[in-house]
């Protein structure tokens, strides 16, 4: 079956009886194959949130290979559950927006990935508070947008300068943007604007080490684990639902610098799962956290 017969649909509703059976039923009348398919009850504990979460992967049969005919197949079985569902076409590669500051690792850690093939996404766009990364991404013939913000800049002049990134989003029309080392506050404005639809990564010592060179504090104190989170932006600083965490061990024999290029490596790593996971329609929010189908 082609590539773009193919498509994934993820929904979630209140966990009941019957919705497996409804969902596969109809796909199965409508003559689709499943290629794959997972689903989660959020149903124990005490900060259960009761929703039911499910992710399915299908080919359709050639006269149904249409986002917005599966959709109105799917109207009756999304009605009688009251679900939020979609449906996505594998073959139709997300569009991505990266955001970058002074720090690189990241940003050239995707870029590579999807110049070799190993994430199945097009980057529209960098943007960067800095001209440092202006040649790289000629290098990879990638539009690059110098939006600076002198020290000091007041609150106008930020919101100013996020209205050309959303206007780059909306001309773009981007699916995803990623804050690879974006050292900025967003305002709560831009964090709406992008809900769902932005991830940021940093290191996994918040709260104990803010500020700058959190891995020389991380040092000066001894730390034996150091990691990284990626998670969706919010208009709360660094505390969005959480995608993926990864942690390495480190000693005593490291220096601060040493710890710095382990942090890095960890960072760049953590980011790329989030994001493949997400335009792999793998996340699903579940209030303040995330139902990851890996």
């Amino acid at each position: 079956m082609p590539r773009e017969h193919e498509f994934i649909l993820t929904l979630s509703c209140r966990d009941q009886t019957g919705i497996v059976y409804a969902v596969s039923g109809l796909l199965f009348q409508a003559g689709c194959n499943i290629i794959d398919s997972q689903q989660f009850g959020d149903v124990q504990g005490e900060d259960a949130t009761g929703l039911f979460f499910m992710r399915v992967h299908f080919a359709a049969p050639p006269h149904l290979a249409d986002a917005a005919m599966l959709e109105n197949l799917f109207a009756h079985v999304r009605g009688q559950f009251q679900m939020e569902a979609r449906f996505h076409a594998v073959a139709q590669r997300p569009r991505l927006l990266l955001m970058v500051s002074q720090h690189g690792h990241c940003l050239n850690d995707l870029l590579f990935r999807v110049k070799s093939g190993q994430l199945d996404v097009d980057i529209l766009g960098i943007v960067s508070n800095h001209a440092t990364y202006a040649t790289l991404a000629d290098s990879y013939g990638i539009s690059f947008h110098h939006l600076p913000l002198p020290t000091g800049s007041d609150a106008a002049t930020k919101r100013a300068q996020e209205r050309e990134i959303e206007a780059i989003v909306e001309r773009e029309r981007i699916d995803l943007v990623v804050l690879a080392r974006y050292m900025q506050i967003l305002s709560a404005e831009f964090c709406g604007a992008l809900k769902g639809r932005a991830i940021n990564i940093h290191h996994s010592f918040l709260p104990s080490f803010k500020g700058a060179k959190p891995y020389f504090q991380a040092h000066a104190r001894g730390v034996k684990l150091i990691g990284a989170t990626a998670h969706y932006v919010t208009a709360d600083l660094d505390e969005g639902p959480i995608i993926e965490q990864d942690v390495e061990r480190v000693d005593h024999s490291l220096s601060a610098e040493d710890l710095t290029a382990v942090g890095r490596d960890v960072e760049s790593v953590v980011l790329a799962r989030a994001v493949r996971w997400h335009v792999e329609r793998r996340v699903l929010m579940n209030g303040h956290k995330t139902v990851v189908f890996r």
